[in-house]
């Protein structure tokens, strides 16, 4: 069994690295609204990836985009969000403040920003749709999905522990984690848009 597409999900979906922004979003919500939103968070992660695994592929080809073409951008993409990581930066943090701020005020942000664009923006959604190409039965095409239960599953372990998790590591443990994760997706990020390229560029492989 390939585990990379999970090593690589957890490393761009990374929960640790959210912990502080679902205590910031939750702070003044009852026991009852927090378990809530951590279970909507966890259910709307899975779904991004599920949907992702299930369609992503039929959305390429009614757009005419080649999967190469789609490797080369959705590497970039991650290379981007290691990038970001690497300065102890969430991988999908793309909103700015005002957007935050607005989302805040919002019952829904279990969803957004929570959900999209913290922990399932467009580098998570790219990354499973190229293992969904990748996968050569309905087999390993339901192993991908069921690797979006474990996503969802370690999102809501570390979101139920989050006050515990940010005592014991504080903001710099956060932050080494996060680091080491980006190094790991900046490898992953390489190697995909490679091949990618060496399919656009035959010539490259020789």
């Amino acid at each position: 069994m390939d585990f990379k597409p999970l090593i690589t999900l957890l490393a761009i979906v990374n929960p640790l690295a959210i912990v502080p922004f679902f205590i910031h979003y939750t702070q003044d919500f009852t026991p009852e609204q927090r378990r809530r939103t951590i279970w909507i968070s966890s259910f709307s992660a899975f779904a991004v990836i599920a949907i992702s695994a299930l369609l992503g592929l039929q959305l390429l080809a009614f757009f005419g985009i080649s999967l190469a073409s789609f490797q080369v951008g959705g590497g970039m993409l991650l290379l981007t969000s290691a990038l970001a990581m690497i300065n102890a930066q969430p991988a999908e943090a793309k909103s700015n403040a005002e957007e935050m701020q607005d989302a805040a005020a919002r019952a829904s942000i279990a969803v957004v920003p929570l959900t999209i664009p913290l922990l399932t923006g467009p580098a998570t959604m790219s990354t499973v749709v190229i293992y969904a190409d990748k996968a050569q039965n309905l087999l390993q095409l339901g192993t991908l999905v069921g690797y979006g239960v474990v996503v969802a599953a370690a999102t809501a372990l570390c979101f139920s522990l989050a006050e515990p998790i940010a005592r014991v590591l504080g903001k710099t443990g956060i932050n080494v984690m996060t680091r080491l994760m980006g190094l790991i997706l900046a490898a992953l990020a390489v190697e995909v848009m490679s091949d990618g390229l060496t399919k656009l560029f035959p010539a490259l492989a020789g």
